[in-house]
Parts: C-alpha cells; sequence; structure tokens
C-alpha cells in the first residue's frame, strides 16, 4: 500500500517539479494533471504561475490513493 512519502509520490512529486501535472498522470489522475498543466500555462502568462506548480508537487507528494 502506497501512501504519503512513498517512492511512487515522491518520483511523481519530482515529475511534477519539472512539468506541473506529470507527477498526477503518472499516478493515473489524468483529469487532477490536465486541470493542474492548464491552469499553470495560463497563469504563468501573469507571472503566478509557480502558485499552481507548487500545488503540483504537493498534491502528487501528498496523494494517498484508494484503498
Amino acid at each position: 500500500m502506497a501512501g504519503r512519502g512513498s517512492t511512487g509520490n515522491v518520483i511523481a512529486a519530482l515529475c511534477s517539479f519539472f512539468i506541473p501535472g506529470l507527477g498526477q498522470l503518472i499516478q493515473g489522475r489524468l483529469l487532477m494533471a490536465i486541470v493542474q498543466f492548464i491552469l499553470a500555462g495560463l497563469l504563468w502568462m501573469i507571472l503566478l504561475g509557480w502558485l499552481i506548480h507548487l500545488w503540483s508537487i504537493l498534491d502528487a507528494a501528498m496523494f494517498k490513493g484508494s484503498g
């Protein structure tokens, strides 16, 4: 059972560090990945994308999964 701080979550967080939403995509959460990727892209245009980028990293790291 993978939980907070598991190797999979650390890898997902690292992926989200480079591309917002990539960690969620690796975890199989397609909708959340799309939302975070689009929001980060839109907000980077007004220099606030780092907020979504940070949210993406933390969300991937703290994901508990089902079960």
